[in-house]
């Protein structure tokens, strides 16, 4: 008697199905442990690193004046948090941060496609990214307060300024990064140069320019407190510069702790929307 394999609800052995199924769900789901084990890493490194602090305090291996425990720390932070000339400070960091990331970065944008795309313009201007990139950004933060005056412009524009060569970079990288044989087979089928940007370019480009944009934030924010360092009237970096000439380095060490818990922050939601624009990427991996 004949046997139609089609007709039978399962040809496939069960040990093979099984080891299909095993396969299939350790590469769908990661290990649970894999992921207790990034979250819980990082925060015993920070609970230990912040342990030693508190005792290197304590015992006085180290100077309390000029390097307070973290509880003091901790005090000073939550005493800050009811005053209101600290919530300006940190608006003010803050715009000027947001403004300078917006500039560095739009301008890296634009001036990264068109180097890219217009070889002229690579010959012309890129060189001159380069020069300005190698030359360094402190040493430059006093003239611009020279050249635009004391205020807010000039904060903003340097905060630009540091942010500013990372995405032209990873612009420049990324749109390089489309395979050969893509732009062949889309030109052959008629593809226009805005086309091929668009559909193939710019795409690949993405998770490219996002690494630069994770590296451009941070840099936004220390460009906004160097500028203030310099010639600043207002914002945490005068604030920290007041906190230090007086000696109160608990209050100093707290605003310090602000900007690194509002620059965490902020990288972490870049990474958010570099997970959920660049959604084909995480999808593939």
């Amino acid at each position: 008697m004949k046997v139609d394999l089609a007709d039978q609800p399962n040809p496939v052995p069960a040990a093979v199905q099984s080891r299909r199924g095993t396969r299939t769900a350790t590469v769908a789901a990661p290990p649970r442990r894999r992921i207790r084990t990034s979250v819980a890493a990082p925060i015993i490194t920070i609970v230990a690193l912040v342990a030693l602090w508190q005792f290197a305090s304590t015992t006085e291996l180290v100077n309390p004046l000029v390097m307070p425990a973290p509880t003091e720390v901790a005090t000073a932070l939550v005493d800050l948090t009811d005053e209101a000339f600290f919530w300006g400070a940190v608006r003010v960091t803050m715009w000027q941060a947001v403004a300078g990331f917006a500039i560095g970065a739009g301008a890296g944008i634009v001036l990264g496609t068109l180097i890219s795309l217009i070889p002229l313009v690579r010959s012309a201007i890129y060189p001159l990214a380069v020069l300005f990139q190698t030359t360094p950004q402190v040493a430059l933060a006093p003239l611009f307060f020279v050249w635009f005056g004391f205020g807010l412009t000039p904060r903003v524009l340097f905060a630009a300024t540091t942010c500013f060569f990372p995405v032209l970079v990873s612009v420049i990288v990324g749109l390089s990064t489309a395979p050969a044989d893509a732009r062949t087979l889309m030109r052959s089928l008629g593809a226009s140069r805005w086309q091929l940007f668009r559909k193939l370019q710019w795409p690949f480009a993405l998770p490219v320019v996002f690494g630069g944009i994770r590296t451009a934030v941070p840099l936004a924010l220390i460009g906004s407190i160097v500028g203030e360092f310099v010639g600043g009237n207002e914002g945490m970096g005068v604030l920290i510069t007041t906190f230090n000439m007086q000696l109160q380095m608990d209050k100093a060490f707290a605003v310090i702790s602000t900007l690194g818990i509002v620059g965490l922050v902020v990288y972490r939601f870049v990474e958010f929307l570099d997970k959920k624009i660049v959604f084909w990427q995480r999808s593939g991996n």
